[in-house]
């Protein structure tokens, strides 16, 4: 059965936050217990899912939502030449491992077409090695238009 792919709702939250748990507690060591993280991940996601920087598109397998994508408008200081005024940045695409197999891409192609149908100028995200396979089919290149420093918390000594 296909998903069906549809933009998120504040309704969401909740289910959306038990993926992101999902996705990213295997990852490392986790900081707050398993229902600690979804209460406030799911307020975090309610608040967001109503605003206007904000996106995110789900996919479900029948009543039962089984991936996502989240993109965040990154809005650019008024430009006096014809340039776009707005970036998107798309972040935490995650489809269940039973549900994979085309999910992702049609994930990501509801995602590109929301940003075509907009004034953006970029289209940045963070691939890990086994997502920029995807990433490439939709037209993502490595750039060396960007710089970033990294701040990263460290214990003290």
């Amino acid at each position: 059965m296909p998903a069906t792919i549809r933009q998120g709702t504040p309704a969401d939250a909740r289910r959306l936050a038990e993926l992101r748990y999902e996705f990213r507690a295997p990852r490392a060591a986790t900081t707050e217990s398993r229902d600690e993280f979804i209460e406030r991940c799911a307020e975090w996601m309610r608040h967001r899912l109503s605003d206007d920087v904000w996106r995110c598109w789900i996919a479900q397998h029948g009543e039962t939502i089984v991936g996502h994508v989240w993109l965040q408008l990154i809005e650019k200081i008024p430009n006096p030449v014809a340039e776009s005024e707005w970036h998107a940045y798309v972040t935490n695409l995650y489809v269940q491992e039973t549900a994979r197999g085309g999910v992702g891409g049609a994930l990501m192609d509801a995602a590109l077409a929301w940003c075509g149908t907009r004034e953006i100028d970029y289209v940045i995200l963070w691939p890990t090695q086994r997502s920029r396979t995807l990433y490439g089919k939709k037209g993502f290149a490595v750039a060396d238009a960007i710089m970033a420093r990294t701040f990263r918390n460290t214990p003290s000594s």
